[in-house]
């Protein structure tokens, strides 16, 4: 009895320390408390208006105690995030005090001014304030907000309060910039958030000097994709009627005739991969613009600007009549000629390129013309069957992408395009399938390309099947490995065939009855 209530004692502890189960001899009273670093005095003064701001929401100096109770882990929790909320507090505090501690105007000599004749309070959503003896005459001169509200009552003392602020810091930064000889000097290593901090203030309280300093930096410096998302928020928001801002958005936006001459931007670019020199450059830029094209493909803008079909189709005319004179010159090749790795090496070049603009062509879901272009391919097909295997297997990759395409819903092509394309290049690639596995630079996917020749075969009319079939089960028992194992097609096409259905259809016409009821 007593080791059972000892391990009772032990859980109930356990679940004690996890939080579970409250433990009333246990307490804690958290505190926390908001301390303002300057306070304003009463003294005979006139109050002014802030600057265009969310409705005000005066804030003081609060305290929040919590009455003392026992902790579950959830308290534990949530003290937790007080404790980072009020370290997170503190720093921002200690960056004020010391923009305040290094401020021209707490410099009673500084311009030979007397001291401050305005009080400006700034006051955050939290309640946090600061408030700053600063002078008139430069707030009146740098500001054009201020230059309005302060224009009157000369020799008069005024109190200025802005509330509800999002970030006092910068307001306080702000106001310190106004005294500052050299802003360029000044915001130099700032971070691109922080500037837009100002750049908001500025504007705010229309402070042209500081928004054309914030700019200026903005134009200059490099930023992150984060930071270029934030910047073109920010001057979309503000709507800054300034030359400068215009430019600073010239880094993300095109021009009119950048537009209008997009399609030949892309040409040259696709152009050059095809026509690279260097081999591992070539195949890094192909990733490259393949997944740009994706990329911008899945983003769903309508504004963005794309390659057009007539450029991806010109380019395939282009691989194909490079293809052509490859193969012929490799029919009337001798032992003299040039060498034979050479033009083995030109010939899988060409069909790489190919396939790699009928990727694009699939993936925007322009390709299917070029099936019917591929399955009119009779001249090359003719070239590709005379020519050693070891030169031409790269050109079968083409056929076996197109049925992977097909097979997979890809592309939609009519019934007799499909049967052409089989008819013009199945024989081919079953020639090539051993050498595709075993001697291409690139793996293929056996599996993805059988299923894709499979389907491809299942679409056509059962007749057509037949003879597609049956011509393969002769050629897959001679040459086993060496040809692509369809079985699955087979079978499929052994029950359409062979195994009759047979089942009573019941009359399952809609019937409709008109019932006429007194009106």
């Amino acid at each position: 009895m007593a080791a059972e209530n000892a391990l009772k004692s032990r859980e109930v502890s356990a679940m004690i320390k996890q939080g579970f189960i409250s433990d009333q001899t246990l307490s804690f009273s958290p505190s926390r408390s908001i301390s303002k670093l300057y306070s304003p005095t009463s003294s005979p003064s006139k109050t002014l208006s802030s600057p265009p701001q969310p409705p005000q929401l005066a804030g003081s100096t609060q305290s929040l105690t919590r009455p003392s109770q026992s902790q579950t882990l959830y308290e534990m929790m949530s003290d937790e995030q007080h404790r980072d909320s009020k370290l997170a507090d503190r720093k921002v505090h200690e960056k004020v005090h010391k923009l305040l501690q290094n401020a021209p105007f707490r410099n009673p000599n500084w311009g030979g001014l007397v001291s401050g004749d305005v009080r400006l309070t700034v006051v955050a959503k939290d309640g946090f304030r600061v408030t700053m003896d600063v002078h008139k005459s430069v707030l009146a001169a740098k500001s054009r907000f201020f230059a309005d509200k302060l224009r009157k009552d000369r020799g008069v003392s005024h109190c200025v309060e802005i509330s509800d602020c999002d970030d006092v810091e910068v307001y306080v930064e702000t106001v310190v910039l106004m005294y500052s000889e050299d802003l360029k000097r000044r915001l130099m290593g700032e971070e691109v958030s922080r500037v837009l901090g100002l750049l908001k203030v500025s504007a705010a309280i229309m402070y042209d000097e500081g928004i054309g300093s914030c700019l200026e930096y903005l134009k200059a410096v490099p930023w992150s994709e984060e930071e270029e998302a934030k910047v073109i928020s920010q001057l979309n928001e503000l709507q800054l009627h300034d030359d400068l801002a215009g430019e600073v958005l010239l880094r993300v936006s095109s021009e009119p005739s950048t537009s209008a001459r997009a399609d030949e931007i892309f040409m040259r670019l696709l152009t050059g991969v095809l026509q690279a020199k260097d081999d591992r450059a070539r195949r890094e830029m192909k990733t490259l613009i393949s997944r740009l094209l994706r990329e911008d493909a899945a983003s769903g803008s309508n504004n963005r600007l794309d390659v057009s079909k007539e450029t991806l189709y010109h380019l395939c005319h282009r691989c194909l009549s490079s293809l052509v004179l490859c193969l012929s010159e490799a029919t009337g090749m001798d032992d003299s000629r040039r060498d034979r790795g050479v033009l083995m090496a030109e010939i899988a070049r060409e069909a790489d390129n190919m396939q790699w603009i009928v990727d694009i062509l699939v993936d925007k879901k322009m390709g299917d013309e070029f099936v019917k272009l591929w399955a009119d391919q009779k001249e090359l097909a003719v070239l590709h069957s005379k020519i050693p295997t070891m030169y031409r297997h790269e050109i079968s990759r083409i056929t076996a992408q197109l049925c992977i395409a097909i097979g997979s819903r890809q592309l939609l092509v009519p019934r007799e395009t499909r049967f052409s394309l089989l008819s013009t290049w199945l024989e081919a690639l079953y020639e090539d399938f051993g050498w595709m596995r075993r001697a291409s630079f690139r793996s293929i996917d056996k599996k993805l390309v059988e299923e894709g020749i499979s389907q491809t075969i299942l679409t056509l009319p059962l007749q057509q099947q037949q003879g597609i079939l049956l011509n393969w089960f002769d050629r897959f028992l001679n040459k086993g490995d060496d040809c692509p194992n369809i079985q699955k097609a087979f079978e499929v096409w052994w029950r359409r065939a062979f195994i009759k259905h047979v089942s009573e259809q019941e009359n399952t016409q809609l019937q409709i009855t008109l019932c006429d009821y007194p009106s």
